[in-house]
């Protein structure tokens, strides 16, 4: 509270110094006593939350645990009744209802040898430097050498740069993109489920499945952000 504050709310002509002192340090220790309340209030809050998202959680896995082993199941019988065991990342089923989606993705990943066909690759490329035709194909090649903001290679470029061989028809160029190429470690991260539901017009409505994408129940709105900060 300010001496503003003060003033709108009493007279501080009728306050001894010493009664003033005094009032000061009341407020001074109900402030205090407040913040001591509300970081109680905190401790006890988030034990409460923490074991509703767990639950939340628990339920995400259990249900996205059973889609899998349903769909398991299912695409083992188209293996057999097609007599091909289809390895893509990921699988879409339909019905009239809706879709389900459901795979795996895969991050960019190499050995410590990338570098040194990166290095071959641009060694070759920066001899070519010495007109607008060729510099406009050496600058398409230093682009699909660029690293993302993780300092790695998109795994998608290697195909491109395999394409270019033919047209450089170089020795080095050529050892160089091998390299990468042979560099390439992909990884798979991480199992994902999507599903949506189709309207009888045949748009389709993404079941949310995360916290981020999921609504608040109806009637509940946060507010917070707009709501001014009372003193």
């Amino acid at each position: 509270m300010n001496s503003n504050t003060i003033e709108s709310n009493i007279n501080l002509s009728s306050f001894t110094p010493a009664q003033l002192k005094a009032a000061l340090a009341e407020k001074a220790a109900k402030t205090a006593e407040d913040r001591t309340a509300y970081k109680e209030l905190v401790e006890q809050t988030v034990p409460k939350v923490l074991f509703e998202l767990a639950i939340a959680s628990e339920t995400l896995s259990k249900a996205k645990t059973e889609a899998f082993k349903y769909f398991e199941n299912v695409l083992q019988i188209k293996a057999n009744l097609y007599g091909i065991k289809e390895k893509q990342m990921s699988h879409t089923f339909s019905s009239e209802e809706g879709e389900i989606t459901l795979g795996f993705r895969i991050n960019d990943g190499w050995d410590d040898t990338v570098n040194t066909g990166i290095a071959k690759v641009e060694n070759y490329i920066s001899s070519l430097a010495k007109d607008e035709a060729s510099g406009s194909l050496v600058k398409m090649v230093f682009n699909l050498l660029k690293k993302d903001s993780k300092g790695n290679l998109k795994g998608s470029r290697v195909l491109e740069l395999q394409k270019l061989t033919k047209e450089f028809n170089n020795d080095e160029f050529t050892d160089g993109v091998d390299i990468i190429s042979k560099a390439y470690k992909p990884q798979k991260s991480v199992y994902f489920c999507e599903a949506s539901t189709i309207k009888d017009d045949g748009s389709k409505v993404s079941i949310p499945l995360s916290l981020s994408s999921v609504d608040f129940v109806s009637g509940y709105q946060f507010d917070f952000h707009n709501e001014p900060v009372k003193s």
